[in-house]
């Protein structure tokens, strides 16, 4: 099976969760998020630069988890932008 190219929209989107994610981080160290999340430094490094723009959501829960982030408030802000972004 192969998977389709992502789109723009998809990209930002990635991009856009990522700087939450990191805004919400805050001045705790990677190190000390990945290991509260039971990631890898590495892949939230990536998540949080966009570089893996649709990452599983597990994944992104647990992260939001660790920095307290409640999931409502992530779907919330990148919703809004999935309208500006189509439009």
């Amino acid at each position: 099976m192969v998977r389709q190219p992502l789109t723009q929209h998809e990209r930002e989107r990635g991009e856009l969760l990522g700087a939450l994610l990191r805004t919400a981080r805050a001045d705790r160290s990677m190190a000390e998020v990945a290991a509260a999340a039971g990631i890898s430094v590495e892949t939230l490094r990536k998540i949080e630069r966009g570089r893996i723009p649709t990452p599983a959501f597990f994944t992104v829960a647990a992260i939001a988890c660790a920095v307290d982030l409640p999931l409502e408030d992530l779907v919330a802000r990148t919703s809004d932008t999935d309208s500006r972004l189509s439009a």
